[in-house]
């Protein structure tokens, strides 16, 4: 049939989200060396229209070798079926739980406490009852924004962290905290209205609107909401959906209704995203959450083991937390190994079951964790010459970049401070213990000089 060959041809043409959601639910019929297609309403068509219709023309007219040289869309009149077809292209949300800091599984997310008000049925769903405050391990890389959250629900709505913007690489307890602030929220006011989803999930909502006829419905329910949680905002995609997102945004921000958004990214660096939207994210509090340092790592293995039932050594708890620096969801991969190796042999967690269990890990930290390789990404993070960062000069411009490798060589690898100044030209180990202190100092003290150190943690923790 010349419709599936078409259709067979804009799957590779077109991204996944946009056959999906546009082209595959339309219906066709051949009339009169024509081809009808048929769309859910009149919002459909136009979409159509500017954007593809030149495009499905031209394949109709190649697939038929001329013979059918008009392609027309219109609203399909027949009650129901093209809506049931359309709405089978997007699957409900599933109910997903996530660890501490997990970003990649979540599904959309519903809270309401009245049920007399009607949102989607599989949208009735509690926020994740483990993500609170109480389970949240804090530290010096997410301190700030584990208070900034406990903030905002005594001053909901107020301008000067409305939206609240959490960013920070993935796994590292963005969405732990979202959930606890609309668990703490919900417990407080019972009555309350909170949204918790993806950024997938509200294009996948939006078009289900679509699909069914009920928008008005889905932008009513979108705004009357007292908590708005929106994950992975670094992901929306779809012209459509931006123009609704664009919206709802400001109808909840109009009437001081609480928004909280994570990225990956902090918000001016998320140049895919249209201006206005970027810039309306940035109105609010932006606020990044760090790799965990050394000892918040020992402390959330330590916390998870507990919560679990799990006797956990503190030895073995700082020999993991050693090996596995990137993010809380691996920490607790580990741990889960661990503990797995721990059953299967019947024995107690040692640090032998704990060096058994992560022997994978140890050999690739073993390439990846060097001082040769860290030398190596310093020197081109600051585009400077190799030679240079080892060699002897005290110049300021490779002075404290030498620094800086010295102390992510003591931080990220087990090698002694002889062995790294031996690393770094055959330096005396006062010279790398100075190194470590003053980097500690900076950090500390001067946000630039931090911001460089953590962009190269994450760099070599990537």
């Amino acid at each position: 049939m010349i419709w599936a060959e078409c259709l067979n041809t804009l799957r590779h043409e077109l991204s996944d989200n946009v056959f999906t959601m546009w082209i595959r639910p339309l219906h066709a019929e051949e009339r009169d060396n024509a081809l009808v297609l048929l769309a859910p309403n009149h919002y459909w068509t136009r979409y159509i229209q500017e954007h593809h219709l030149d495009q499905i023309r031209h394949l109709v007219n190649k697939a038929s070798n001329g013979r059918i040289s008009e392609v027309h869309i219109q609203v399909d009149s027949r009650p129901g079926e093209i809506i049931s077809q359309a709405a089978q292209t997007v699957s409900p949300a599933t109910a997903v739980e996530p660890v501490h800091g997990a970003g990649r599984e979540r599904k959309a997310t519903v809270v309401e406490a009245d049920p007399a008000k009607n949102l989607p049925a599989q949208k009735k769903r509690q926020l994740n009852p483990q993500f609170t405050f109480a389970l949240f391990v804090e530290g010096r890389s997410n301190q700030m924004a584990a208070e900034t959250c406990r903030r905002v629900l005594t001053q909901l709505g107020e301008s000067q962290h409305n939206p609240l913007f959490l960013y920070g690489p993935t796994g590292l307890g963005k969405t732990h905290l979202m959930h606890a602030v609309g668990n703490a929220l919900l417990q407080a006011k019972p009555n309350a209205r909170v949204i918790y989803m993806t950024s997938e999930n509200f294009v996948q909502d939006f078009v289900s609107a679509l699909q069914r006829g009920k928008i008005d419905e889905f932008k009513q329910n979108c705004r009357s909401l007292d908590l708005l949680l929106v994950d992975d905002i670094h992901l929306l995609t779809g012209k459509a959906s931006l123009v609704e997102f664009f919206h709802t945004f400001n109808a909840l921000l109009d009437e001081s209704k609480q928004i909280i958004l994570t990225s990956d990214r902090y918000p001016k660096e998320l140049t895919e995203l249209d201006p206005r939207l970027v810039s309306r994210f940035s109105w609010g509090l932006s606020v990044g959450v760090e790799p965990p340092d050394l000892e918040t790592r020992i402390e959330i293995l330590l916390k998870k083991a507990e919560s679990n039932g799990i006797e956990l050594p503190r030895n073995c708890a700082l020999f993991i937390a050693q090996q596995v620096v990137a993010n809380v969801r691996e920490l607790e991969g580990a741990l889960n190994k661990v503990v797995a190796i721990s059953r299967f042999k019947g024995t107690t967690i040692d640090l032998d079951v704990v060096r058994e269990s992560l022997k994978d890990v140890l050999a690739i930290r073993a390439r990846t964790m060097s001082i040769d390789n860290i030398q190596r990404v310093v020197s081109e993070f600051f585009r400077i010459p190799l030679k240079e960062l080892i060699g002897p000069k005290r110049t300021r411009i490779y002075a404290r970049p030498r620094q800086i490798a010295m102390g992510l060589a003591r931080e990220l690898t087990s090698d002694s401070f002889p062995d790294i100044g031996d690393a770094f030209g055959g330096r005396d180990h006062s010279t790398v213990m100075h190194a470590c202190d003053k980097v500690r100092e900076l950090c500390q003290s001067d946000p630039a000089f931090n911001e460089d150190y953590q962009n190269l943690l994450r760099l070599l923790q990537s």
